[in-house]
This record gives C-alpha cells, structure tokens and sequence, in this order.
C-alpha cells in the first residue's frame, strides 16, 4: 500500500538527508567484525511499520554479527531518492521499492542480479508470473512479496435494495455490465435517493490515472507497450487499450452514473462521500479496506467485489512491492540472507496483514488468516491467480512518461477536455518520443 498523501518538500530532503548518512559503498563493517546493512522500508502505516521493525529486531537478535539498521523511506520520494543516492554512492544495501520503478535501476547497474543469490526455497514459493515483474534482461532485480488487486468497494444496503446482479470472483461483471449496474445505482445529481440508489452509482479516484487504467486495461487485453525485433518498446493504441478507458469516460460524460469531482481525488478522498451514501462503489486497492474500518461510522454496512472482467477474464496487471539489494553493497549475501528472513512465508504472512495486501509466496497465501470472508480477505485472495506483470514493468523511461504525458493525457480526456482520438495521438506520439530517449 502506498502513502496517499504527499509530504511538504522539506520532509522529503530531510529523509535523504537521513538516508544518505552512510553509503552502501563502505565496507558496512565495525572494529569488532560486525556487519551492518541498511534497510530502507517504505511502510507508512503504524500497523507494518510496527511489523517490520519487529522483525528487524527479531534478525538482529537473532544474528549479532549482521546488524540490520532500519531506515524510513517514503513513497513520495522513493525515486528521485534513490537515484541521487545510488550516484552519490550512498544508497542502502537492502531496497524496498515496486517493481514498476526498477527498470532504470536494473539497466542502470544501480541493482544487484540476484538470479544466484538467492535461495531455492524462496524462487520456488513464488510463482514465476511474480518473478517476472523483477527481471529485465538476462537478470533478476528484486523479490516480489506484496502484491494489491484492485476491487470494488461497494455499500452493502445499497447494492442489496438495488435490482443489479451482484458479482462474484466466479462470476464477476462485465465492463458492460459494471456500466449498466452503475446507470441503474445512480440517482442523479440533485435527487433524492431510493433505497437501492445513491447519488452516483460509482466514483472514481483518479488522481493518479495511469496505473488503474493500464492494470484494469489487462482485463481486455490491453498491451500498450510492445517489444519489437529490434528489441526496442514501442506504444500502440489498440481498441483492447481504449475499452476501460472509454467505460470512465462514458460513466463521467455521458451517463452521468460517475461523479467528475472524484477525478482529481486520492481514493482517500472519496471515502467521507462513500460513507455518506453519495456513491454506491468505489474502485480502490485492495489495501484500502483498513482505511475503510478505521474510518466508517458505526453501522456503515460494506463488502468487497471483483473488479469488472474483459475478454481475458479477471486479469489484472499489479506491480508488487519488491525488496532489492544494492550493487555497491560488499554484503549481498548477508542482504540477501536478511531478504530471506523477512520473506519466510509466517513472516509474509504478517507483511501482508499489517499493510492489509496480499502475499505473492503461495505458502503465506494460503494461510487461513489470508482466506476469510471478514473484510473481504477471500476476495483478495481469489483473485491472486489473475494477477499479472503490469504493463509497464520492464519500459525504461515508464516514470517520465507516466508523469510528463499520460497522467495529463488521461485526466483531460476522462474529464471530457479530449476525445480518443486526442488521447491516442498524446499517448502514442508523445510517449514514444520520450521512450526513444531512453532506447538510444
């Protein structure tokens, strides 16, 4: 789960002013012998930071020749971060990142290949279509162990008093269905409700566009990115891309069954409006079901539904949380060993809970505790086996391109500023010109 909240600037130089304090090029080792590694943790949430900083203890009490030293990352920063922090010299020796910001890292030579490295139990517990979100080239970057679904949150009283089918992991619905279901939820800005309607049917946080509309975009095919002969990726816009993003923009513009206020919100930012009974679904991450029981009002009555299913089923496209280890570092096999520790499946199973997320290693997923129908844990869990490579994985130049031409690009076109056509034009031309820069 990432932080959803944006630090002031000044937070963000200070957390590199704190992880720059040593650098991973040093020898990491004390007059005694003692080997100290540097652990840069991205969680934000009182509950996993809890979770790994108890396990650190419990490796560092358990090992006095390695020391883990733990050290507080943000999301926020996390790449800009660390690419200062590799050119310094002074980068971590063990990395906690997404796979979906490795690619120029890997191709860097910021990363350890850790293909040799690591243990045979751990490359066996996690499937091979996780291990493929950490490898770019002939090499493996970084262990996959978190991963997020997207799901449909949904107001239980409304969804029953309504007359719409309601879906399951077996069953889900449609994209043409979840349009249909959310036109009959809608009562219409202005209008008083019944009892199986609210305001709109659904509201779409969309703030951040590029990650949900490509993810859910896997559902029906979409690509995006092709890799050609030449080994060189290129953008294509194909009707399989543009089927997700046509049902939001229809929704907003045209049926009027998704609010446009929502568009520039976090998913944070619609839960008092959830609440509320404005919307009768919110399309969030998997995590944000913890949000949800710390914040609902007593009563509030909600359930968790499968994403909407294209023509290649349930599949989504996910970009795990990943755990890396620094090229610099003279200890990677003491990090890797470290890596293996924190990643034992009762030890995932725990990372899991406390970031609300579900593992990639099949033990931990397996654990009872992963496959209950309180808080929509077996829904999660369902849709483990549908969950794939995002699109973007292994793109360099994806965290440019991202920023500088698909976020505006999407925002402009779900808010009606832009047609397809527009979009294609954006997304195709402008973003291959900023891939080519990076395939020189």
């Amino acid at each position: 789960m990432r932080k959803r909240t944006r630090l002031p600037a000044a937070a963000a130089v200070l957390g590199l002013l704190f992880t720059g304090c040593s650098g991973s090029g040093d020898d990491g080792g004390s007059a005694d012998g003692r080997i100290t590694l540097r652990f840069q943790s991205l969680a934000w949430q009182d509950e996993s930071v809890a979770v790994n900083k108890e396990l650190v203890e419990e490796w560092n009490a358990a090992h006095p020749d390695v020391h883990v030293e733990y050290v507080q990352g943000s999301w926020d920063s996390v790449h800009d971060q660390l690419l200062t922090s590799f050119e310094g010299g002074e980068a971590p020796d063990i990395i906690h990142d997404a796979s979906d910001d490795l690619a120029d890292f890997a191709y860097g030579g910021y990363l350890a290949d850790l293909d040799g490295l690591l243990p045979d139990r751990l490359k066996r517990d996690i499937p091979e279509r996780s291990w493929e979100t950490t490898a770019f080239g002939d090499g493996l970057y970084g262990v996959p162990f978190l991963q997020e679904p997207r799901v449909l949150i949904a107001n239980r009283k409304i969804l029953e008093a309504s007359d719409v089918r309601i879906p399951t992991v077996d069953k889900p619905w449609s994209w043409a269905e979840f349009r249909s279901a959310a036109r009959e939820l809608t009562a219409g800005e202005g209008r008083r409700p019944s009892a199986g309607q609210a305001e709109y049917g659904v509201a779409w946080p969309l703030k951040d566009p590029v990650s949900a509309t490509l993810n859910l975009s896997r559902s029906t095919g979409g690509q995006l990115f092709h890799r050609g002969t030449d080994d060189k990726v290129r953008i294509t816009y194909t009707d399989a891309d543009a089927e997700v993003p046509a049902v939001i923009h229809d929704q907003v513009n045209e049926d009027r069954s998704a609010s446009g206020a929502t568009l520039g919100m976090g998913g944070s930012d619609t839960l008092p409006g959830f609440f509320g009974g404005k919307y009768a679904m919110v399309p969030l991450g998997f995590s944000y079901r913890q949000q949800i029981i710390q914040q609902a009002p007593e009563g509030f009555e909600w359930t968790v539904l499968p994403s909407p299913a294209g023509a290649e089923g349930a599949t989504q496209g996910v970009s795990p949380q990943t755990l890396s280890v620094s090229e610099d570092t003279r200890h990677k096999e003491e990090a890797v060993a470290f890596i293996d520790f924190l990643l034992r499946p009762e030890n995932m199973v725990r990372l899991a809970r406390g970031d609300w997320m579900l593992p990639t290693g099949t033990a931990a997923l397996a654990d009872p505790s992963l496959r209950t129908e309180k808080d929509g844990w077996s829904t999660g869990a369902a849709l483990a086996p549908g969950l794939h490579p995002a699109p973007a994985q292994s793109v360099r130049g994806y965290p440019e391109w991202k920023d500088k031409v698909a976020t505006p690009a999407l925002q402009e076109y779900y808010s009606g500023a832009i047609d397809r056509a527009e979009l294609e034009k954006r997304l195709v031309e402008d973003g291959n010109l900023v891939l080519a820069r990076y395939q020189r």
